[in-house]
Parts: C-alpha cells; sequence; structure tokens
C-alpha cells in the first residue's frame, strides 16, 4: 500500500497498542499477536506493538498496518533510540516506525532529523513520539510523516496529564499540516472522542484494551474504595 494511503486509511479511527512489560504472563510474541488480531476484529485500524519478534508475530497475524517500535532501556531516548532500531524494526515488519522525537542526545550521536532523514532515503515511514510542542516542531520540520502526543508527561517538558494531552494535541493540529495522532492516557471510549474532536487524525489506545492486569487494578481499587 503506497505510503499516503496507508496513512490516509488511519483517518479517524482506533488503533490498538498491544504491548506487555517485561517480567508479564503475557509478554511472548504469540500471545501478543493473538492480542493484535483480536484487536483487529474488535475494528482497529492499525497495531502498535514492541521489540522485533513481537512486531514479526503480530505481522504475520494482521491485515492493517503495523506500527513497530524496539525500546531499550529506561531512560533517556529508549523508544527505537537509533538508526539501527529503526531499520530493525522495518526489517522485522513494520509498516511504520515509531521513534523517539524528542531533543536528548540520542545514543548513536545523530540528530532527529539525521535520523528521518536516513530512513525516508530507505522508504520508511516514520511517527514521531513527541512529549512537547519543541518536539512536535522538531519532527515536522524534519519531513516526519506522522506526529504524535505519545511522550507528553513522559519528559520534563509537560506536567502528566490525567488522561490524553488535549491541549498538546489542539496546539499541534493548529500549527501543523501533518496528520496528528493522540496517544497517551486514553483510557475511555468518551477521551478517544474527544481527541478525534480536537482533530485528532487517530487515537491510539493500549492499556485500556490490551494490558488486563492494570484494567484489573482499576476495579480492584473501585471495588475495595
Amino acid at each position: 500500500m503506497p505510503t499516503s494511503d496507508m496513512i490516509a486509511s488511519l483517518k479517524g479511527k482506533l488503533i490498538v497498542s498491544a504491548q506487555a512489560y517485561p517480567g508479564e504472563p503475557l509478554r511472548d510474541p504469540a500471545t501478543m499477536a493473538r492480542m493484535a488480531r483480536a484487536a483487529e476484529i474488535g475494528g482497529a485500524a492499525a497495531i502498535r506493538c514492541q521489540g522485533l519478534a513481537d512486531i514479526s508475530a503480530i505481522k504475520g497475524q494482521v491485515s492493517v498496518p503495523v506500527i513497530g517500535l524496539w525500546k531499550e532501556g529506561e531512560e533517556g531516548v529508549y523508544i527505537t533510540p537509533t538508526l539501527r532500531h529503526a531499520r530493525a524494526c522495518s526489517l522485522a515488519g513494520a509498516d511504520i516506525v515509531a521513534i523517539d522525537a524528542t531533543g536528548r542526545p540520542r545514543p548513536d550521536g545523530r540528530s532527529y532529523a539525521e535520523t528521518v532523514a536516513a530512513l525516508h532515503d530507505e522508504g520508511i515511514v516514520v511517527m514521531a513520539d513527541c512529549g512537547s510542542f519543541a518536539d512536535a516542531k522538531r519532527a515536522y520540520e524534519a519531513g516526519t510523516d506522522i506526529l504524535s502526543t505519545t511522550l507528553s508527561g513522559y519528559t520534563p517538558d509537560r506536567e502528566k496529564t490525567d488522561g490524553p494531552d488535549v491541549e498538546l494535541l489542539g496546539q499541534m493540529t493548529e500549527a501543523f499540516d501533518t496528520p496528528v495522532i493522540c496517544e497517551g492516557r486514553v483510557h475511555r471510549p468518551d477521551q478517544a472522542r474527544a481527541a478525534i474532536e480536537a482533530g485528532a487524525w487517530a487515537v491510539v489506545v493500549g492499556t485500556a484494551i490490551t494490558h488486563p492486569t492494570t484494567i484489573t487494578g482499576w476495579f480492584n481499587a473501585a471495588v475495595q474504595k
């Protein structure tokens, strides 16, 4: 599918993030692939996933685009931190590669713009995980294909909101003509709808759909309150 058609297919749609944290019972590529397939049947227009094994397994089970990333480390730039990581995600089957778009130092010494340019030279579609308006501007100026609010509240630039950062989303959609995806703390259907109404190209939901440990904790806390 041509890049423009693939991105257009996500407009006004739900993207589901199928990821499990290290040490969890669901941390298994085959399990994540089944989770992704279940989400596709439910209407997901794309799947976001982490790790080469998961990307490969999920790509073999779904027909919708796969947004792949590779987390390495826990601090600084750890979402697809280098050009090598991004290339590996693409080779594993990712149709779109998500990378950290912050201004923090990247482990391989390349700038964000240099990384995007190299990926575009290889025909790789890039999604920028942003934590602030400055990140989004950097990503936009680098010619990134898709912008997102993924890192809002997880870097020092912005406070962590209770739900999605609709304020940042609005700032990004108003300033840039590149598709902006809302991601981060979208826990209810009404929040997803509000993001679309605020101008989001698409909405990513992860925890509220694919993380039963957290969902169980929400209900358990409510019952015992």
